[in-house]
Protein backbone atom coordinates (compact mmCIF):
# COMPACT_ATOMS: atom_id res chain seq x y z
CA UNK A 1 0.00 0.00 0.00
CA UNK A 2 1.61 3.41 -0.99
CA UNK A 3 1.96 6.47 1.41
CA UNK A 4 0.06 8.69 -1.08
CA UNK A 5 -3.18 6.58 -0.82
CA UNK A 6 -6.22 8.25 0.81
CA UNK A 7 -6.20 7.42 4.67
CA UNK A 8 -9.68 5.87 5.71
CA UNK A 9 -11.54 8.34 7.41
CA UNK A 10 -13.51 7.48 10.99
CA UNK A 11 -17.02 8.78 12.44
CA UNK A 12 -18.95 8.21 14.92
CA UNK A 13 -22.65 8.33 15.90
CA UNK A 14 -23.94 11.12 18.11
CA UNK A 15 -27.07 12.79 18.52
CA UNK A 16 -27.80 12.99 22.67
CA UNK A 17 -30.78 10.76 22.33
CA UNK A 18 -29.66 8.84 25.38
CA UNK A 19 -30.11 11.99 27.92
CA UNK A 20 -33.40 13.09 26.45
CA UNK A 21 -35.12 10.16 29.01
CA UNK A 22 -32.84 11.37 31.55
CA UNK A 23 -33.42 15.15 31.24
CA UNK A 24 -37.26 14.04 31.24
CA UNK A 25 -37.07 13.27 34.97
CA UNK A 26 -34.04 15.64 35.76
CA UNK A 27 -35.04 19.09 35.02
CA UNK A 28 -31.63 20.21 35.70
CA UNK A 29 -29.98 17.73 33.37
CA UNK A 30 -29.14 18.68 29.52
CA UNK A 31 -30.46 16.93 26.68
CA UNK A 32 -26.80 17.65 25.52
CA UNK A 33 -24.87 15.98 28.25
CA UNK A 34 -23.53 13.07 27.01
CA UNK A 35 -23.39 14.13 23.34
CA UNK A 36 -21.26 17.65 24.63
CA UNK A 37 -18.48 14.60 26.24
CA UNK A 38 -18.54 12.59 22.98
CA UNK A 39 -17.98 15.03 20.97
CA UNK A 40 -14.84 16.33 23.13
CA UNK A 41 -13.74 12.23 23.26
CA UNK A 42 -14.44 11.32 19.69
CA UNK A 43 -12.14 15.06 18.73
CA UNK A 44 -9.41 14.54 21.53
CA UNK A 45 -8.82 11.17 19.28
CA UNK A 46 -8.88 12.34 15.95
CA UNK A 47 -12.14 11.20 14.89
CA UNK A 48 -12.70 12.63 11.70
CA UNK A 49 -16.39 13.61 11.67
CA UNK A 50 -19.70 13.38 14.28
CA UNK A 51 -22.20 11.80 12.55
CA UNK A 52 -26.08 13.06 13.64
CA UNK A 53 -28.95 10.85 12.08
CA UNK A 54 -32.31 11.64 12.55
CA UNK A 55 -35.92 9.94 12.46
CA UNK A 56 -39.62 12.21 12.12
CA UNK A 57 -41.66 10.34 13.52
CA UNK A 58 -42.39 8.96 16.79
CA UNK A 59 -43.22 4.62 17.08
CA UNK A 60 -41.89 1.57 15.85
CA UNK A 61 -39.05 3.76 13.36
CA UNK A 62 -39.08 6.80 15.71
CA UNK A 63 -37.84 7.46 18.83
CA UNK A 64 -38.32 10.29 21.40
CA UNK A 65 -34.94 11.38 21.69
CA UNK A 66 -34.15 11.60 18.03
CA UNK A 67 -33.54 15.44 18.15
CA UNK A 68 -33.09 17.74 15.20
CA UNK A 69 -29.05 17.10 14.02
CA UNK A 70 -28.57 20.56 12.88
CA UNK A 71 -29.01 22.29 16.32
CA UNK A 72 -27.52 19.35 18.16
CA UNK A 73 -24.49 19.90 15.70
CA UNK A 74 -24.35 23.56 16.22
CA UNK A 75 -23.94 23.23 19.64
CA UNK A 76 -21.72 20.59 19.47
CA UNK A 77 -19.13 23.05 17.23
CA UNK A 78 -18.58 25.03 19.95
CA UNK A 79 -16.80 22.83 21.76
CA UNK A 80 -15.03 21.35 19.40
CA UNK A 81 -12.06 22.62 16.85
CA UNK A 82 -11.27 20.18 14.33
CA UNK A 83 -14.18 17.28 13.77
CA UNK A 84 -16.62 17.06 11.49
CA UNK A 85 -20.21 17.33 11.54
CA UNK A 86 -22.17 15.61 9.72
CA UNK A 87 -26.26 16.62 9.88
CA UNK A 88 -28.62 14.10 8.33
CA UNK A 89 -31.57 16.02 6.96
CA UNK A 90 -33.91 15.00 4.28
CA UNK A 91 -34.81 16.99 1.05
CA UNK A 92 -38.23 15.62 1.40
CA UNK A 93 -39.92 18.06 3.91
CA UNK A 94 -37.65 20.90 3.19
CA UNK A 95 -37.38 23.85 1.28
CA UNK A 96 -33.64 23.98 -0.24
CA UNK A 97 -33.50 27.70 0.15
CA UNK A 98 -33.80 27.21 3.51
CA UNK A 99 -31.61 24.22 3.66
CA UNK A 100 -29.08 25.83 1.94
CA UNK A 101 -29.06 28.78 4.83
CA UNK A 102 -29.19 26.20 7.63
CA UNK A 103 -25.91 24.17 6.22
CA UNK A 104 -24.75 27.47 5.30
CA UNK A 105 -24.88 28.94 9.08
CA UNK A 106 -23.82 25.47 10.73
CA UNK A 107 -20.13 25.81 8.12
CA UNK A 108 -20.01 29.46 9.40
CA UNK A 109 -20.22 28.61 12.94
CA UNK A 110 -17.98 25.67 12.58
CA UNK A 111 -15.31 26.97 10.20
CA UNK A 112 -15.95 25.02 7.62
CA UNK A 113 -16.43 21.74 8.95
CA UNK A 114 -20.22 20.82 8.31
CA UNK A 115 -21.50 17.98 5.93
CA UNK A 116 -24.87 17.70 4.93
CA UNK A 117 -26.16 13.35 4.63
CA UNK A 118 -29.71 14.19 2.07
CA UNK A 119 -32.30 11.54 2.72
CA UNK A 120 -35.45 10.91 1.45
CA UNK A 121 -36.95 9.34 4.61
CA UNK A 122 -39.41 6.63 4.70
CA UNK A 123 -41.05 7.92 7.48
CA UNK A 124 -42.97 11.12 9.19
CA UNK A 125 -45.21 12.06 5.84
CA UNK A 126 -48.24 11.98 8.49
CA UNK A 127 -46.19 14.75 10.10
CA UNK A 128 -45.71 16.74 7.33
CA UNK A 129 -49.89 17.08 5.69
CA UNK A 130 -52.38 14.64 4.92
CA UNK A 131 -51.11 12.92 2.13
CA UNK A 132 -48.93 9.56 1.31
CA UNK A 133 -45.89 9.62 1.35
CA UNK A 134 -44.26 9.56 -2.09
CA UNK A 135 -43.48 6.79 -4.08
CA UNK A 136 -39.18 6.54 -3.93
CA UNK A 137 -38.87 7.79 -7.82
CA UNK A 138 -40.79 11.41 -6.64
CA UNK A 139 -39.18 11.46 -3.82
CA UNK A 140 -35.18 11.23 -5.43
CA UNK A 141 -36.84 13.46 -8.44
CA UNK A 142 -37.70 15.96 -5.92
CA UNK A 143 -33.69 15.50 -4.37
CA UNK A 144 -32.13 16.09 -7.09
CA UNK A 145 -34.10 19.62 -8.04
CA UNK A 146 -32.98 20.26 -4.12
CA UNK A 147 -29.08 19.58 -4.17
CA UNK A 148 -29.17 21.56 -7.52
CA UNK A 149 -30.65 24.78 -6.05
CA UNK A 150 -28.49 24.80 -2.74
CA UNK A 151 -25.07 24.03 -4.94
CA UNK A 152 -26.50 26.64 -7.29
CA UNK A 153 -26.86 28.87 -4.00
CA UNK A 154 -23.83 28.11 -2.25
CA UNK A 155 -21.66 28.92 -5.82
CA UNK A 156 -23.92 32.16 -6.13
CA UNK A 157 -21.32 34.40 -4.46
CA UNK A 158 -18.56 34.56 -7.24
CA UNK A 159 -15.07 34.80 -5.91
CA UNK A 160 -13.67 38.36 -5.14
CA UNK A 161 -17.49 39.59 -3.89
CA UNK A 162 -16.38 40.17 -0.38
CA UNK A 163 -12.50 41.67 0.12
CA UNK A 164 -11.15 42.86 3.51
CA UNK A 165 -11.54 46.85 3.90
CA UNK A 166 -8.03 47.20 5.66
CA UNK A 167 -9.74 48.21 8.73
CA UNK A 168 -11.25 44.61 10.24
CA UNK A 169 -14.13 44.87 7.50
CA UNK A 170 -15.39 43.74 4.26
CA UNK A 171 -16.15 45.28 0.88
CA UNK A 172 -19.48 43.94 -1.10
CA UNK A 173 -18.75 43.85 -5.08
CA UNK A 174 -22.90 43.47 -5.22
CA UNK A 175 -21.95 42.57 -8.86
CA UNK A 176 -20.05 39.27 -8.32
CA UNK A 177 -23.65 38.10 -6.11
CA UNK A 178 -26.19 36.68 -8.87
CA UNK A 179 -29.43 34.96 -8.87
CA UNK A 180 -29.80 31.71 -9.78
CA UNK A 181 -33.35 32.01 -11.59
CA UNK A 182 -34.30 28.38 -11.00
CA UNK A 183 -37.59 27.18 -12.10
CA UNK A 184 -38.53 23.88 -11.84
CA UNK A 185 -41.46 21.51 -11.40
CA UNK A 186 -40.77 21.25 -7.33
CA UNK A 187 -39.78 25.17 -6.53
CA UNK A 188 -39.26 28.62 -7.97
CA UNK A 189 -35.55 29.92 -6.49
CA UNK A 190 -34.66 33.10 -7.29
CA UNK A 191 -31.80 33.85 -5.00
CA UNK A 192 -28.89 34.46 -4.58
CA UNK A 193 -28.30 33.14 -0.83
CA UNK A 194 -28.49 35.98 1.56
CA UNK A 195 -25.43 34.71 3.58
CA UNK A 196 -22.04 35.46 2.92
CA UNK A 197 -20.15 32.41 1.01
CA UNK A 198 -18.81 29.45 3.30
CA UNK A 199 -15.36 28.50 4.77
CA UNK A 200 -15.62 25.26 2.12
CA UNK A 201 -17.92 26.82 -0.49
CA UNK A 202 -20.00 24.10 0.07
CA UNK A 203 -20.76 22.18 3.09
CA UNK A 204 -19.53 18.42 2.34
CA UNK A 205 -22.23 16.56 0.37
CA UNK A 206 -23.24 12.87 1.63
CA UNK A 207 -26.38 11.06 0.71
CA UNK A 208 -27.91 7.23 1.81
CA UNK A 209 -29.68 5.85 -0.26
CA UNK A 210 -29.17 2.57 -2.17
CA UNK A 211 -32.15 1.80 -4.42
CA UNK A 212 -31.65 2.18 -8.35
CA UNK A 213 -33.02 5.92 -7.71
CA UNK A 214 -30.90 6.26 -4.53
CA UNK A 215 -27.42 5.17 -6.47
CA UNK A 216 -28.29 7.49 -9.79
CA UNK A 217 -28.57 10.81 -6.82
CA UNK A 218 -25.47 9.75 -5.31
CA UNK A 219 -23.56 9.18 -8.52
CA UNK A 220 -24.53 12.56 -9.63
CA UNK A 221 -24.22 14.57 -6.66
CA UNK A 222 -22.67 12.63 -3.62
CA UNK A 223 -18.48 12.84 -2.16
CA UNK A 224 -19.53 10.63 0.45
CA UNK A 225 -22.16 7.89 0.00
CA UNK A 226 -23.20 6.05 3.18
CA UNK A 227 -24.36 2.38 2.68
CA UNK A 228 -25.42 -0.79 4.21
CA UNK A 229 -23.01 -3.57 2.51
CA UNK A 230 -23.29 -6.50 4.59
CA UNK A 231 -20.69 -8.59 2.61
CA UNK A 232 -17.44 -7.70 0.94
CA UNK A 233 -18.91 -9.12 -2.32
CA UNK A 234 -22.01 -6.53 -1.82
CA UNK A 235 -19.34 -3.54 -1.17
CA UNK A 236 -17.50 -5.23 -4.53
CA UNK A 237 -20.62 -4.76 -6.56
CA UNK A 238 -22.19 -1.60 -5.41
CA UNK A 239 -18.64 0.70 -5.50
CA UNK A 240 -18.25 -0.58 -9.24
CA UNK A 241 -21.65 0.38 -9.88
CA UNK A 242 -21.80 3.74 -8.26
CA UNK A 243 -18.48 4.68 -9.52
CA UNK A 244 -18.98 3.79 -12.81
CA UNK A 245 -21.93 5.48 -13.50
CA UNK A 246 -20.30 8.51 -11.47
CA UNK A 247 -17.46 8.58 -14.32
CA UNK A 248 -20.26 8.30 -16.74
CA UNK A 249 -21.75 11.94 -15.50
CA UNK A 250 -18.25 13.30 -15.23
CA UNK A 251 -17.25 13.01 -12.02
CA UNK A 252 -13.88 13.09 -10.93
CA UNK A 253 -12.08 9.88 -10.10
CA UNK A 254 -12.72 7.82 -6.92
CA UNK A 255 -15.70 9.41 -6.61
CA UNK A 256 -17.94 9.09 -4.62
CA UNK A 257 -15.74 8.23 -1.48
CA UNK A 258 -17.78 4.97 0.76
CA UNK A 259 -19.06 5.04 3.85
CA UNK A 260 -20.19 2.14 5.60
CA UNK A 261 -21.28 1.36 9.59
CA UNK A 262 -19.17 -1.16 10.93
CA UNK A 263 -21.18 -2.96 14.04
CA UNK A 264 -18.56 -4.24 16.31
CA UNK A 265 -18.33 -7.02 19.05
CA UNK A 266 -15.77 -7.08 20.68
CA UNK A 267 -13.65 -9.79 22.70
CA UNK A 268 -10.10 -9.64 24.35
CA UNK A 269 -10.03 -13.60 23.18
CA UNK A 270 -11.57 -15.76 20.43
CA UNK A 271 -13.23 -18.05 23.44
CA UNK A 272 -14.52 -14.10 24.73
CA UNK A 273 -15.82 -13.44 21.65
CA UNK A 274 -17.58 -17.03 20.95
CA UNK A 275 -19.14 -16.57 24.18
CA UNK A 276 -20.54 -12.83 23.26
CA UNK A 277 -22.17 -13.74 20.16
CA UNK A 278 -23.93 -16.86 21.73
CA UNK A 279 -25.19 -14.44 24.72
CA UNK A 280 -26.19 -11.89 22.21
CA UNK A 281 -28.38 -14.45 19.62
CA UNK A 282 -29.98 -16.23 23.08
CA UNK A 283 -30.80 -12.72 24.84
CA UNK A 284 -32.82 -12.40 21.47
CA UNK A 285 -36.67 -11.29 21.97
CA UNK A 286 -38.22 -13.00 18.77
CA UNK A 287 -41.58 -11.97 19.05
CA UNK A 288 -40.38 -8.35 18.33
CA UNK A 289 -37.59 -9.63 16.00
CA UNK A 290 -40.65 -10.90 13.71
CA UNK A 291 -41.86 -7.43 13.88
CA UNK A 292 -38.52 -5.75 13.15
CA UNK A 293 -37.85 -8.07 10.21
CA UNK A 294 -40.86 -7.09 8.58
CA UNK A 295 -39.96 -3.71 8.54
CA UNK A 296 -36.59 -4.78 6.91
CA UNK A 297 -38.69 -6.65 4.36
CA UNK A 298 -40.80 -3.38 3.57
CA UNK A 299 -43.72 -3.86 6.28
CA UNK A 300 -45.82 -5.62 4.22
CA UNK A 301 -45.81 -9.14 5.74
CA UNK A 302 -46.86 -10.71 8.26
CA UNK A 303 -44.26 -13.15 9.83
CA UNK A 304 -46.31 -14.24 13.50
CA UNK A 305 -47.20 -17.53 12.54
CA UNK A 306 -44.24 -19.33 10.48
CA UNK A 307 -41.66 -21.50 12.15
CA UNK A 308 -38.05 -20.07 13.39
CA UNK A 309 -36.39 -22.47 11.84
CA UNK A 310 -37.13 -22.63 8.65
CA UNK A 311 -36.61 -20.08 5.72
CA UNK A 312 -39.48 -17.89 4.87
CA UNK A 313 -41.60 -19.18 1.82
CA UNK A 314 -40.70 -17.20 -1.36
CA UNK A 315 -44.45 -16.65 -1.82
CA UNK A 316 -44.36 -14.18 1.35
CA UNK A 317 -40.83 -12.02 0.32
CA UNK A 318 -42.48 -8.66 -1.40
CA UNK A 319 -41.32 -7.46 -5.00
CA UNK A 320 -38.90 -4.83 -4.26
CA UNK A 321 -40.54 -2.34 -6.44
CA UNK A 322 -43.33 -2.47 -5.45
CA UNK A 323 -42.01 -1.27 -1.81
CA UNK A 324 -42.38 2.88 -0.93
CA UNK A 325 -39.86 2.79 2.00
CA UNK A 326 -36.44 1.71 2.22
CA UNK A 327 -35.95 -0.31 -0.74
CA UNK A 328 -32.02 -0.75 -0.87
CA UNK A 329 -32.86 -2.28 2.89
CA UNK A 330 -35.56 -4.33 1.21
CA UNK A 331 -33.18 -5.54 -1.02
CA UNK A 332 -30.50 -6.47 1.47
CA UNK A 333 -33.04 -8.59 3.17
CA UNK A 334 -34.90 -10.23 0.60
CA UNK A 335 -31.76 -11.53 -0.69
CA UNK A 336 -31.01 -12.72 2.89
CA UNK A 337 -34.24 -14.68 3.01
CA UNK A 338 -33.64 -16.28 -0.56
CA UNK A 339 -30.27 -17.66 0.02
CA UNK A 340 -32.60 -19.86 2.44
CA UNK A 341 -31.92 -18.19 6.09
CA UNK A 342 -33.93 -19.91 8.25
CA UNK A 343 -36.27 -17.06 10.18
CA UNK A 344 -34.48 -17.45 13.31
CA UNK A 345 -31.15 -16.35 11.57
CA UNK A 346 -33.17 -13.74 9.52
CA UNK A 347 -34.29 -11.95 13.20
CA UNK A 348 -30.58 -12.30 14.50
CA UNK A 349 -29.42 -10.52 11.25
CA UNK A 350 -32.35 -7.92 11.38
CA UNK A 351 -30.43 -6.78 15.14
CA UNK A 352 -27.86 -5.16 12.90
CA UNK A 353 -30.41 -3.68 9.81
CA UNK A 354 -28.55 -4.71 6.94
CA UNK A 355 -25.24 -2.91 8.12
CA UNK A 356 -21.30 -4.30 7.81
CA UNK A 357 -21.09 -6.83 11.40
CA UNK A 358 -18.48 -8.79 12.53
CA UNK A 359 -17.51 -10.21 16.02
CA UNK A 360 -13.70 -10.85 16.97
CA UNK A 361 -10.45 -9.45 18.35
CA UNK A 362 -9.63 -5.87 17.74
CA UNK A 363 -6.75 -7.85 15.58
CA UNK A 364 -9.27 -9.70 14.03
CA UNK A 365 -11.67 -6.93 13.66
CA UNK A 366 -8.92 -4.48 12.03
CA UNK A 367 -7.92 -7.59 9.48
CA UNK A 368 -11.91 -7.38 8.50
CA UNK A 369 -10.95 -3.57 7.90
CA UNK A 370 -8.14 -4.17 5.94
CA UNK A 371 -9.78 -6.43 3.32
CA UNK A 372 -12.29 -3.32 2.57
CA UNK A 373 -9.72 -0.76 2.61
CA UNK A 374 -7.02 -2.60 0.46
CA UNK A 375 -9.80 -4.08 -1.83
CA UNK A 376 -10.83 -0.13 -2.45
CA UNK A 377 -14.70 -0.47 -1.62
CA UNK A 378 -13.89 1.33 2.35
CA UNK A 379 -12.80 4.89 2.75
CA UNK A 380 -15.25 6.31 5.47
CA UNK A 381 -15.74 3.58 8.75
CA UNK A 382 -18.60 4.85 11.11
CA UNK A 383 -17.53 3.17 14.43
CA UNK A 384 -20.20 3.35 17.42
CA UNK A 385 -19.63 2.23 21.31
CA UNK A 386 -17.83 5.26 22.93
CA UNK A 387 -21.31 5.78 24.93
CA UNK A 388 -20.23 2.20 26.35
CA UNK A 389 -17.40 1.83 29.12
CA UNK A 390 -16.41 -1.60 27.90
CA UNK A 391 -17.11 -1.40 24.02
CA UNK A 392 -15.16 2.59 24.19
CA UNK A 393 -12.25 0.54 25.71
CA UNK A 394 -11.89 -1.53 23.05
CA UNK A 395 -12.18 0.89 20.08
CA UNK A 396 -10.20 3.20 21.45
CA UNK A 397 -7.02 1.11 23.36
CA UNK A 398 -7.53 -1.41 20.32
CA UNK A 399 -9.14 -0.84 17.52
CA UNK A 400 -7.87 2.45 16.54
CA UNK A 401 -4.28 2.06 17.71
CA UNK A 402 -4.36 -1.54 15.65
CA UNK A 403 -5.16 0.44 12.51
CA UNK A 404 -2.97 3.45 13.02
CA UNK A 405 -0.03 0.58 13.34
CA UNK A 406 -1.01 -0.59 10.31
CA UNK A 407 -0.99 2.82 8.90
CA UNK A 408 -4.71 2.44 7.59
CA UNK A 409 -6.16 5.46 9.73
CA UNK A 410 -4.14 8.34 10.55
CA UNK A 411 -3.37 9.90 13.95
CA UNK A 412 -4.25 13.62 13.13
CA UNK A 413 -6.39 16.07 10.98
CA UNK A 414 -4.92 17.01 7.69
CA UNK A 415 -6.31 20.25 6.97
CA UNK A 416 -8.29 23.05 8.29
CA UNK A 417 -11.73 22.19 6.71
CA UNK A 418 -13.45 18.87 6.91
CA UNK A 419 -13.54 18.42 2.95
CA UNK A 420 -9.67 18.87 3.66
CA UNK A 421 -9.42 16.36 6.11
CA UNK A 422 -11.32 13.42 3.78
CA UNK A 423 -8.86 14.56 1.69
CA UNK A 424 -11.66 15.37 -1.11
CA UNK A 425 -10.93 16.69 -4.83
CA UNK A 426 -11.19 20.13 -5.59
CA UNK A 427 -15.01 21.71 -6.52
CA UNK A 428 -16.03 21.94 -9.98
CA UNK A 429 -15.54 25.15 -10.85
Amino acid sequence: MGDTRRLLKTVTGVSGSADVYAAAVDPGRSTLTEALEIAKLAEAHKFDALFAADLLSFGAQGAIGAQEPLIVLAALSAVTSHVGLIATVTTTFHHPYNLARLFGTLDHVSNGRAAWNAVTSSVGEENYGDGDLPSPEERYERAAESLEIVNALFDSWGPGALTPDGRGGAVLDPSLVRPIEHAGKHFTVRGPLNIPPLPQRRPVQFQAGQSDAGIELGARFAEVVFTSLPTLEDAVTYTKRIRTRATELGRAEQLPLIMSSFHATYGATEAEVRRLVRERDEATDFHAGRLALADMLGGGIDLSDLPLDRPIPESLLPDVHSVHRRRGRVEIFNAFARSGKTLRELIIAAKDTGHWAAAGTPEQLADAIAERYEAGVLDVISLGGLTDPRTRDFLLNGLLPELRRRRIVGDDYRGATFRDNLELPPLPD
